[in-house]
């Protein structure tokens, strides 16, 4: 199983940003073909107080060949093109094996 992780900066509207992401951008991207889980984290701090992460986004699929497909699908593009639309600057995308 794989994964592709979305982690987000705390942004300058947290409210608008939040309001976005749920009810527009999360849509998207759960219906990618392939998608096992969407799993969204919000970041209250850290072990050294305040962190400037605000989420992380947790995107479960089968293989890197379904993750792949999923992002290349119509759908997959019409999330990734929201995305940098709203959090282009505030995000850093990363693919990870499940262990």
């Amino acid at each position: 199983m794989v994964k592709l992780i979305a982690v987000y900066r705390k942004p300058e509207d947290v409210e608008a940003f939040d309001q976005h992401y749920f009810n527009v951008h999360a849509p998207l991207a759960a219906k990618m073909p392939g998608l096992i889980k969407l799993e969204v984290n919000k970041i209250y701090g850290g072990p050294m107080g305040e962190s400037d992460l605000h989420l992380i986004a947790e995107m479960y699929f089968e293989s890197k060949e379904v993750l792949m497909a999923a992002l290349s699908s119509p759908e997959g593009k019409a999330a990734g093109k929201d995305l940098m639309g709203f959090a282009g600057k505030l995000v850093s995308m990363h693919f990870a094996e499940v262990l």
